[in-house]
């Protein structure tokens, strides 16, 4: 069966079928407790049903998706930490050591990595748990986004359709809610940069430390965004443009691997400001995903809150977390099947014999 082009999946995505929350809503008006006593929570499961066009979601199998992809911008001296950290990493999330691992064994989620783009060439055969490692280079590492395109057009529809046909294959697969997550020493820099663009916000109000710059890093990395974005012209309304100008190859990832959820009527969890990156693409693309996405949470990075409210996602928790990888969006998940397990097990109040509101 051949692959479908991004247009195809584009079309085939269609907005939450709102009767299906509003079945939802009426349910949850006969649940045994005061009107909407568990706040968002209520929200939240009612938005499952209507993603999964049922009264009885399930989400007993979850999965983060990391996205892997290295930087040509970090020759500009964007990060604290050198470029050969992103490799290393990819072996510990495959050794199990990291802290998406702790997280994700904690809310029972399975994790898979997706070499985008980074520069090592890795071996998945010669690797501990290697087969949940999926090479998928689209080439070693983009350009330097500061001098030019961060990569080609072609390049940046490959990123997306390669995003969708792993996050694809894991819904076929049974996977009924899945989280984004990300690793590239550099990353917030492109990601922020499509923040700026796509927001229309300031430089200076999106940029943040990132790993841990110093003051002088800081400057610098405002500096290389504001150069990338003037060299390069993006537009704005133009999601592939702004990918292909200023993005990452695992950013294109991450946007594919939200339209899949949309495409499947299965629910996202994005993690922090480089899963929103791509969720800003996403959305430029297709903007029906946003039904389909849930903000696991908001981070330290200044840019990731503006970001989520020009999307309008309320995130799920704000724990000052700043580690990528798809941490907040995996712990994010424990709070989600806590709305549907309220939604689904507690009584309503027929059948719990108890007399309701006048």
């Amino acid at each position: 069966m051949r692959d479908l082009t991004l247009k195809e999946i584009i079309e085939r995505i269609k907005p939450v079928d709102r009767q299906w929350i509003e079945k939802a809503k009426q349910h949850t008006a006969r649940l045994v407790m005061p009107t909407r006593a568990l706040g968002r929570l209520h929200e939240i499961s009612e938005r499952l049903c209507g993603i999964q066009k049922t009264l009885k979601p399930s989400i007993n199998r979850k999965a983060i998706l990391i996205m892997a992809a290295d930087h040509g911008v970090v020759e500009e001296g964007v990060s604290a930490y050198p470029q050969e950290v992103t490799g290393s990493m990819i072996r510990t999330f495959l050794k199990g050591g990291a802290g998406i691992n702790a997280i994700s064994n904690h809310v029972g989620a399975e994790v898979w990595v997706v070499d985008m783009g980074i520069i090592p060439i890795l071996d998945p055969a010669s690797m501990d748990e290697g087969d949940r490692l999926f090479i998928e280079k689209v080439a070693r590492g983009t350009a330097n986004m500061a001098k030019g395109p961060a990569m080609t057009r072609q390049q940046a529809e490959e990123s997306i359709i390669k995003g969708f046909k792993h996050a694809d294959a894991l819904f076929q697969k049974g996977i009924e809610i899945l989280g984004t997550g990300d690793m590239g020493i550099g990353n917030t820099t492109p990601s922020t940069a499509i923040g700026a663009v796509i927001t229309g916000k300031s430089v200076d109000e999106m940029v943040g430390r990132g790993t841990g710059l110093d003051d002088a890093g800081l400057l610098r990395k405002k500096d290389v965004i504001r150069r990338g974005i003037q060299v390069n012209q993006p537009k704005r309304n133009d999601g592939l443009d702004v990918l292909t100008k200023v993005g990452g190859f695992e950013i294109g990832g991450i946007a594919g691997s939200i339209l899949a959820g949309a495409y499947h009527c299965r629910p996202v969890v994005i993690d922090g400001l480089i899963s929103t990156g791509g969720a800003l693409v996403a959305d430029a693309l297709c903007p029906a995903v946003k039904d389909y996405i849930f903000a696991g949470h908001c981070s330290q990075e200044p840019g990731h809150g503006t970001m989520l409210k020009y999307l309008r996602l309320d995130p799920i928790l704000d724990l000052g977390m700043r580690l990528g990888e798809g941490t907040g969006g995996a712990l994010a998940m424990g709070i989600i099947e806590g709305a549907l397990r309220a939604f689904c097990e507690v009584f309503t109040f027929e059948e719990a014999g108890v007399a309701g509101k006048n």
